[in-house]
């Protein structure tokens, strides 16, 4: 459960309010609510419940779970955190909005 705890830190430390607990967990900040998921075996990725999702991995899981999640294409906006000892960062992050010139 190690992951699940550096996990609400990491959210709680940028400004989130952390809800629920164990693996799975709701971060909200202003308008923006993240489902955040600390992967240890992730055999089925979350359906499309909210707009944007965290996933929280090691750095052993994290190419692997973003091939997946590639493939998968789901319908929210997702990012991968990997945490590595008390160092994390953010392996993916959702595109930004386009901007035209």
């Amino acid at each position: 459960m190690r992951l699940v705890e550096q996990a609400r830190s990491i959210f709680a430390e940028l400004g989130y309010t952390v809800e629920g607990n164990g693996p799975e967990f709701r971060a909200e900040r202003a308008w923006k609510v993240v489902h955040v998921n600390t992967v240890y075996d992730m055999n089925e990725l979350p359906r499309g419940d909210g707009q944007f999702h965290c996933f929280v991995a090691q750095p052993d899981d994290a190419d692997e779970l973003e091939n997946r999640l590639t493939r998968h294409n789901p319908a929210y906006e997702w990012a991968i955190i990997v945490v590595d000892g008390e160092e994390y960062q953010v392996e993916r992050a959702p595109p930004g909005p386009s901007v035209t010139v």
